[in-house]
Protein backbone atom coordinates (compact mmCIF):
# COMPACT_ATOMS: atom_id res chain seq x y z
CA UNK A 1 0.00 0.00 0.00
CA UNK A 2 1.24 3.12 -0.62
CA UNK A 3 1.12 6.63 1.66
CA UNK A 4 2.75 9.81 1.86
CA UNK A 5 6.24 10.94 2.21
CA UNK A 6 4.51 12.23 6.03
CA UNK A 7 4.39 10.78 9.28
CA UNK A 8 2.05 11.54 12.28
CA UNK A 9 4.51 11.39 14.85
CA UNK A 10 2.96 12.70 18.29
CA UNK A 11 -0.55 13.48 19.80
CA UNK A 12 -1.30 15.25 22.97
CA UNK A 13 -4.71 16.49 25.03
CA UNK A 14 -4.90 19.33 27.83
CA UNK A 15 -7.48 19.59 29.64
CA UNK A 16 -8.73 21.85 32.18
CA UNK A 17 -8.15 21.14 35.89
CA UNK A 18 -12.53 21.30 36.65
CA UNK A 19 -14.64 19.39 34.96
CA UNK A 20 -18.81 19.63 35.31
CA UNK A 21 -21.17 16.38 35.55
CA UNK A 22 -24.73 16.78 34.55
CA UNK A 23 -25.97 16.67 37.13
CA UNK A 24 -24.43 19.95 38.47
CA UNK A 25 -25.11 21.53 34.89
CA UNK A 26 -28.72 20.54 35.16
CA UNK A 27 -28.90 21.88 38.83
CA UNK A 28 -28.06 25.06 37.34
CA UNK A 29 -30.00 25.25 34.34
CA UNK A 30 -33.31 23.63 36.18
CA UNK A 31 -32.70 27.02 38.66
CA UNK A 32 -32.69 29.19 35.60
CA UNK A 33 -35.84 27.35 34.58
CA UNK A 34 -37.91 28.26 38.31
CA UNK A 35 -36.59 31.69 38.14
CA UNK A 36 -37.54 33.02 34.35
CA UNK A 37 -41.10 30.86 34.90
CA UNK A 38 -41.84 32.70 38.17
CA UNK A 39 -40.60 36.40 37.12
CA UNK A 40 -43.05 35.69 33.45
CA UNK A 41 -46.20 34.00 35.43
CA UNK A 42 -48.72 36.68 34.45
CA UNK A 43 -47.38 36.18 30.81
CA UNK A 44 -47.02 32.84 30.56
CA UNK A 45 -50.36 32.69 32.11
CA UNK A 46 -52.00 35.15 29.41
CA UNK A 47 -50.13 32.55 26.67
CA UNK A 48 -48.00 35.18 25.80
CA UNK A 49 -44.43 34.42 27.03
CA UNK A 50 -43.95 30.28 26.96
CA UNK A 51 -42.78 28.61 29.86
CA UNK A 52 -39.81 27.09 29.64
CA UNK A 53 -38.57 23.16 30.60
CA UNK A 54 -36.67 21.74 32.78
CA UNK A 55 -33.92 19.24 31.56
CA UNK A 56 -32.74 16.04 33.15
CA UNK A 57 -29.45 13.67 33.44
CA UNK A 58 -31.74 11.11 31.86
CA UNK A 59 -32.51 13.03 29.09
CA UNK A 60 -28.76 14.91 28.12
CA UNK A 61 -27.25 11.20 28.44
CA UNK A 62 -30.27 9.84 26.26
CA UNK A 63 -29.58 12.40 23.73
CA UNK A 64 -26.05 13.08 23.46
CA UNK A 65 -24.41 9.88 25.58
CA UNK A 66 -22.54 13.36 27.09
CA UNK A 67 -22.18 12.37 31.27
CA UNK A 68 -19.58 15.64 32.29
CA UNK A 69 -17.06 17.95 30.49
CA UNK A 70 -14.21 19.45 31.42
CA UNK A 71 -14.13 23.45 31.07
CA UNK A 72 -12.37 26.34 31.95
CA UNK A 73 -14.51 28.34 34.04
CA UNK A 74 -17.07 26.16 36.26
CA UNK A 75 -17.83 28.91 38.66
CA UNK A 76 -19.22 31.04 36.10
CA UNK A 77 -21.17 28.30 34.33
CA UNK A 78 -22.96 26.89 37.25
CA UNK A 79 -23.92 30.24 38.04
CA UNK A 80 -27.99 30.66 37.52
CA UNK A 81 -27.20 35.05 37.41
CA UNK A 82 -24.40 34.67 35.11
CA UNK A 83 -24.29 30.99 33.00
CA UNK A 84 -21.63 31.53 30.81
CA UNK A 85 -16.95 31.34 31.57
CA UNK A 86 -15.64 34.15 32.96
CA UNK A 87 -12.28 34.96 32.38
CA UNK A 88 -9.92 37.95 33.52
CA UNK A 89 -8.78 40.19 30.65
CA UNK A 90 -5.25 39.81 29.76
CA UNK A 91 -2.73 42.41 28.92
CA UNK A 92 -1.53 42.30 25.25
CA UNK A 93 1.47 41.62 26.26
CA UNK A 94 0.33 38.46 28.15
CA UNK A 95 -0.61 35.14 26.99
CA UNK A 96 -3.55 34.93 25.58
CA UNK A 97 -6.35 32.31 26.90
CA UNK A 98 -6.23 30.51 23.58
CA UNK A 99 -2.90 30.15 23.49
CA UNK A 100 -1.84 29.51 26.47
CA UNK A 101 -3.75 25.69 26.56
CA UNK A 102 -2.66 25.56 23.05
CA UNK A 103 1.37 25.81 24.23
CA UNK A 104 0.25 23.17 26.83
CA UNK A 105 -1.09 20.85 24.62
CA UNK A 106 1.63 21.33 21.94
CA UNK A 107 4.32 20.99 24.24
CA UNK A 108 3.33 17.83 25.32
CA UNK A 109 2.90 16.66 21.34
CA UNK A 110 6.29 17.75 21.07
CA UNK A 111 7.79 15.81 23.67
CA UNK A 112 5.51 12.81 22.56
CA UNK A 113 7.18 12.73 19.12
CA UNK A 114 10.45 13.48 20.28
CA UNK A 115 10.90 17.27 17.68
CA UNK A 116 12.47 20.13 19.59
CA UNK A 117 10.22 23.63 19.34
CA UNK A 118 12.97 25.11 17.35
CA UNK A 119 12.96 22.32 14.50
CA UNK A 120 9.01 23.09 14.02
CA UNK A 121 8.95 25.41 10.06
CA UNK A 122 5.15 25.43 9.62
CA UNK A 123 2.61 25.77 12.87
CA UNK A 124 -1.36 25.79 12.32
CA UNK A 125 -4.17 26.27 14.91
CA UNK A 126 -6.99 25.01 13.63
CA UNK A 127 -10.32 25.85 15.78
CA UNK A 128 -14.11 26.40 15.86
CA UNK A 129 -13.55 29.60 17.41
CA UNK A 130 -10.66 32.13 17.45
CA UNK A 131 -10.15 34.60 20.02
CA UNK A 132 -9.52 37.01 17.99
CA UNK A 133 -9.40 38.34 14.51
CA UNK A 134 -5.51 38.89 14.50
CA UNK A 135 -2.95 38.97 14.98
CA UNK A 136 -3.12 34.99 14.79
CA UNK A 137 -3.39 32.40 17.34
CA UNK A 138 -0.56 30.30 15.59
CA UNK A 139 2.04 33.33 15.22
CA UNK A 140 1.20 33.96 18.81
CA UNK A 141 2.00 30.20 20.10
CA UNK A 142 4.68 30.07 17.42
CA UNK A 143 6.65 32.42 19.62
CA UNK A 144 5.43 31.22 23.09
CA UNK A 145 7.22 27.59 21.92
CA UNK A 146 10.12 29.15 19.92
CA UNK A 147 8.92 27.77 16.61
CA UNK A 148 10.89 28.96 12.87
CA UNK A 149 9.20 29.09 9.94
CA UNK A 150 5.60 30.63 9.37
CA UNK A 151 2.49 30.23 11.58
CA UNK A 152 -1.64 30.79 10.34
CA UNK A 153 -5.00 30.28 11.53
CA UNK A 154 -8.27 28.59 10.09
CA UNK A 155 -11.29 27.09 10.87
CA UNK A 156 -13.78 24.74 9.53
CA UNK A 157 -15.93 23.90 12.48
CA UNK A 158 -15.36 20.58 13.55
CA UNK A 159 -13.22 19.75 10.54
CA UNK A 160 -10.96 21.88 11.55
CA UNK A 161 -8.05 18.93 12.61
CA UNK A 162 -9.04 17.17 9.79
CA UNK A 163 -8.56 19.45 7.44
CA UNK A 164 -5.28 21.08 9.04
CA UNK A 165 -4.13 17.91 8.70
CA UNK A 166 -4.43 17.66 4.38
CA UNK A 167 -2.72 21.00 4.84
CA UNK A 168 0.16 20.10 6.63
CA UNK A 169 0.64 16.40 4.74
CA UNK A 170 0.44 18.70 1.66
CA UNK A 171 3.01 21.32 2.64
CA UNK A 172 5.12 18.78 3.51
CA UNK A 173 5.27 16.37 0.47
CA UNK A 174 5.43 19.33 -1.54
CA UNK A 175 8.62 20.97 0.67
CA UNK A 176 7.48 24.40 1.36
CA UNK A 177 7.68 22.47 5.68
CA UNK A 178 9.22 19.60 6.97
CA UNK A 179 8.05 19.77 10.65
CA UNK A 180 4.34 20.94 11.35
CA UNK A 181 2.48 21.46 14.54
CA UNK A 182 -1.28 21.45 14.81
CA UNK A 183 -2.90 22.73 17.63
CA UNK A 184 -6.79 22.52 18.47
CA UNK A 185 -7.22 24.64 21.15
CA UNK A 186 -11.02 24.68 21.96
CA UNK A 187 -12.64 26.51 24.30
CA UNK A 188 -16.23 25.59 23.43
CA UNK A 189 -17.91 26.59 26.37
CA UNK A 190 -17.91 30.71 25.73
CA UNK A 191 -20.11 30.02 22.62
CA UNK A 192 -22.15 27.83 24.37
CA UNK A 193 -26.04 29.09 25.41
CA UNK A 194 -26.09 27.59 29.03
CA UNK A 195 -29.68 28.40 29.13
CA UNK A 196 -30.77 26.50 25.97
CA UNK A 197 -32.19 23.09 27.03
CA UNK A 198 -31.78 21.41 23.65
CA UNK A 199 -27.77 22.57 23.66
CA UNK A 200 -26.73 23.73 26.97
CA UNK A 201 -25.00 20.13 27.55
CA UNK A 202 -23.33 19.93 23.87
CA UNK A 203 -19.89 21.24 24.68
CA UNK A 204 -16.85 20.75 26.96
CA UNK A 205 -13.03 22.54 26.61
CA UNK A 206 -9.86 21.09 25.32
CA UNK A 207 -6.60 21.54 23.67
CA UNK A 208 -4.97 19.08 21.42
CA UNK A 209 -1.91 19.02 19.24
CA UNK A 210 -0.31 16.51 16.32
CA UNK A 211 2.92 16.77 15.06
CA UNK A 212 3.69 15.64 11.43
CA UNK A 213 7.10 15.23 10.19
CA UNK A 214 8.69 14.21 6.70
CA UNK A 215 9.41 10.54 6.76
CA UNK A 216 13.15 10.64 5.74
CA UNK A 217 13.63 12.90 8.87
CA UNK A 218 12.68 9.97 11.58
CA UNK A 219 14.92 8.51 12.94
CA UNK A 220 16.28 5.14 13.36
CA UNK A 221 15.41 5.06 16.75
CA UNK A 222 11.69 6.01 15.87
CA UNK A 223 11.41 3.70 12.97
CA UNK A 224 8.58 2.27 13.99
CA UNK A 225 7.03 5.40 16.52
CA UNK A 226 3.96 6.98 15.28
CA UNK A 227 1.46 6.61 11.69
CA UNK A 228 2.50 7.01 8.16
CA UNK A 229 -0.18 9.23 6.28
CA UNK A 230 -1.89 7.24 4.07
CA UNK A 231 -4.43 9.70 2.27
CA UNK A 232 -6.57 12.25 3.10
CA UNK A 233 -9.94 13.23 1.72
CA UNK A 234 -12.26 16.53 2.29
CA UNK A 235 -15.65 17.41 1.22
CA UNK A 236 -17.72 20.56 2.26
CA UNK A 237 -21.65 21.34 1.05
CA UNK A 238 -23.33 24.75 2.43
CA UNK A 239 -25.78 24.38 4.92
CA UNK A 240 -27.69 26.74 7.66
CA UNK A 241 -27.91 24.02 9.92
CA UNK A 242 -25.14 24.51 12.29
CA UNK A 243 -24.59 28.33 12.78
CA UNK A 244 -22.81 31.09 14.88
CA UNK A 245 -23.39 34.12 13.65
CA UNK A 246 -20.51 36.13 16.20
CA UNK A 247 -18.42 38.53 13.98
CA UNK A 248 -17.21 41.71 13.61
CA UNK A 249 -19.68 43.24 11.61
CA UNK A 250 -22.53 42.16 14.79
CA UNK A 251 -22.17 45.92 15.69
CA UNK A 252 -22.65 47.70 12.34
CA UNK A 253 -25.89 46.07 11.68
CA UNK A 254 -28.87 48.26 12.02
CA UNK A 255 -31.50 46.70 14.48
CA UNK A 256 -29.57 43.62 15.79
CA UNK A 257 -28.53 43.04 19.03
CA UNK A 258 -24.45 42.03 18.95
CA UNK A 259 -25.59 40.21 22.11
CA UNK A 260 -28.26 38.10 20.86
CA UNK A 261 -28.61 34.07 20.95
CA UNK A 262 -27.97 33.23 17.38
CA UNK A 263 -24.55 34.63 18.23
CA UNK A 264 -23.75 31.76 19.68
CA UNK A 265 -24.07 27.97 18.96
CA UNK A 266 -27.08 27.63 16.72
CA UNK A 267 -28.15 24.41 15.50
CA UNK A 268 -31.34 22.19 13.63
CA UNK A 269 -30.04 18.95 15.41
CA UNK A 270 -32.50 16.69 13.60
CA UNK A 271 -31.70 18.39 10.19
CA UNK A 272 -28.27 17.81 11.20
CA UNK A 273 -28.87 13.86 12.27
CA UNK A 274 -30.40 12.69 9.59
CA UNK A 275 -28.63 14.62 6.73
CA UNK A 276 -24.88 14.53 8.56
CA UNK A 277 -24.69 10.43 9.81
CA UNK A 278 -25.42 9.36 5.86
CA UNK A 279 -22.91 11.62 3.85
CA UNK A 280 -20.13 10.74 6.81
CA UNK A 281 -20.50 6.77 6.19
CA UNK A 282 -20.81 7.67 2.65
CA UNK A 283 -17.16 9.88 2.67
CA UNK A 284 -15.60 7.38 4.42
CA UNK A 285 -16.43 4.13 2.45
CA UNK A 286 -15.65 6.12 -0.55
CA UNK A 287 -12.57 7.23 0.61
CA UNK A 288 -11.58 3.68 1.78
CA UNK A 289 -12.21 2.31 -1.78
CA UNK A 290 -10.67 4.50 -3.38
CA UNK A 291 -7.42 3.12 -1.56
CA UNK A 292 -8.31 -0.29 -2.07
CA UNK A 293 -9.40 -0.44 1.39
CA UNK A 294 -12.04 -2.68 2.78
CA UNK A 295 -13.65 -1.30 6.19
CA UNK A 296 -13.38 -4.29 7.67
CA UNK A 297 -9.62 -3.93 7.52
CA UNK A 298 -9.73 -0.84 9.53
CA UNK A 299 -8.51 -1.47 12.97
CA UNK A 300 -10.02 1.70 14.74
CA UNK A 301 -12.24 5.00 13.44
CA UNK A 302 -11.58 7.67 15.63
CA UNK A 303 -14.82 9.94 15.23
CA UNK A 304 -15.90 12.85 15.70
CA UNK A 305 -17.18 13.23 19.19
CA UNK A 306 -20.86 15.25 18.82
CA UNK A 307 -22.90 12.47 19.63
CA UNK A 308 -22.88 8.53 20.49
CA UNK A 309 -26.19 7.67 18.66
CA UNK A 310 -24.37 9.46 15.67
CA UNK A 311 -21.04 7.87 15.80
CA UNK A 312 -22.91 4.45 16.09
CA UNK A 313 -24.70 4.62 12.69
CA UNK A 314 -21.99 6.07 11.10
CA UNK A 315 -19.66 3.16 12.09
CA UNK A 316 -22.51 0.62 11.04
CA UNK A 317 -22.99 2.63 7.47
CA UNK A 318 -18.96 2.01 7.13
CA UNK A 319 -18.84 -1.75 8.38
CA UNK A 320 -22.39 -3.16 7.54
CA UNK A 321 -22.52 -4.27 11.34
CA UNK A 322 -22.36 -2.40 14.81
CA UNK A 323 -19.29 -1.46 15.48
CA UNK A 324 -17.43 -2.87 18.86
CA UNK A 325 -16.06 -0.33 21.37
CA UNK A 326 -12.44 -1.01 20.28
CA UNK A 327 -13.50 -0.21 16.75
CA UNK A 328 -15.02 2.99 17.54
CA UNK A 329 -14.10 3.76 20.59
CA UNK A 330 -16.14 6.69 22.57
CA UNK A 331 -14.81 9.65 24.56
CA UNK A 332 -17.35 12.06 24.18
CA UNK A 333 -18.71 11.08 28.05
CA UNK A 334 -15.85 12.49 29.59
CA UNK A 335 -15.03 15.29 27.64
CA UNK A 336 -18.59 16.55 25.90
CA UNK A 337 -18.21 17.62 22.28
CA UNK A 338 -14.76 19.12 22.07
CA UNK A 339 -15.64 20.39 18.24
CA UNK A 340 -12.05 19.80 16.66
CA UNK A 341 -10.49 18.49 18.81
CA UNK A 342 -12.83 15.36 19.38
CA UNK A 343 -11.36 12.98 17.35
CA UNK A 344 -7.82 13.65 18.12
CA UNK A 345 -8.76 13.10 21.29
CA UNK A 346 -9.96 9.50 20.85
CA UNK A 347 -6.84 8.84 18.64
CA UNK A 348 -4.86 9.98 21.29
CA UNK A 349 -6.62 7.87 24.21
CA UNK A 350 -6.73 4.47 21.95
CA UNK A 351 -4.29 4.31 19.81
CA UNK A 352 -1.52 2.20 22.25
CA UNK A 353 -2.74 -1.06 21.44
CA UNK A 354 -2.52 -1.09 17.57
CA UNK A 355 0.29 -3.23 15.85
CA UNK A 356 2.74 -1.53 12.80
CA UNK A 357 0.49 -2.26 9.64
CA UNK A 358 -3.02 -1.60 11.89
CA UNK A 359 -4.92 1.12 9.49
CA UNK A 360 -6.93 3.61 11.33
CA UNK A 361 -9.26 6.45 10.07
CA UNK A 362 -9.22 9.97 11.85
CA UNK A 363 -12.75 11.40 10.71
CA UNK A 364 -14.12 14.75 11.92
CA UNK A 365 -17.71 16.59 10.45
CA UNK A 366 -19.80 19.67 11.40
CA UNK A 367 -20.47 22.97 10.33
CA UNK A 368 -20.20 23.63 6.85
CA UNK A 369 -21.10 21.27 6.01
CA UNK A 370 -17.77 19.62 6.15
CA UNK A 371 -16.12 16.28 6.48
CA UNK A 372 -12.62 15.43 6.71
CA UNK A 373 -11.06 11.72 6.41
CA UNK A 374 -7.47 10.86 7.15
CA UNK A 375 -6.18 6.82 6.79
CA UNK A 376 -3.42 6.10 8.63
CA UNK A 377 -0.96 3.17 9.20
CA UNK A 378 0.57 2.29 12.22
CA UNK A 379 4.43 1.54 11.36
Amino acid sequence: MTHMPVVLLGTSLYTPKDSISNDELVATFNQYVAQYNQEHAAAIEAGTVEALSESSSAFIEKASGIKSRFVVDKAGILNPDIMKPQFAPRANDELSLQAEIGVAAAEQALANAGVAAADIDMVIVANSNMQRAYPAMAVEIQSALGCGGFAFDMNVACSSATFGVQMAANAIAAGSAKRVLIINAEICTAHLNFRERDSHFIFGDAATALVLVHADLVDAAAAHKGFNIVDTYLWTQFSNNIRNNAGFLNRTEVGNDPLAADKLFVQNGRKVFKEVCPAVGEHIVTHLHKNQIEPTNVRRFWLHQANLTMNELIAKRVLGRPATAEESPTILDTYANTSSAGSVIAMHLHHADMQAGDLGVLSSFGAGYSIGSVIVEKR
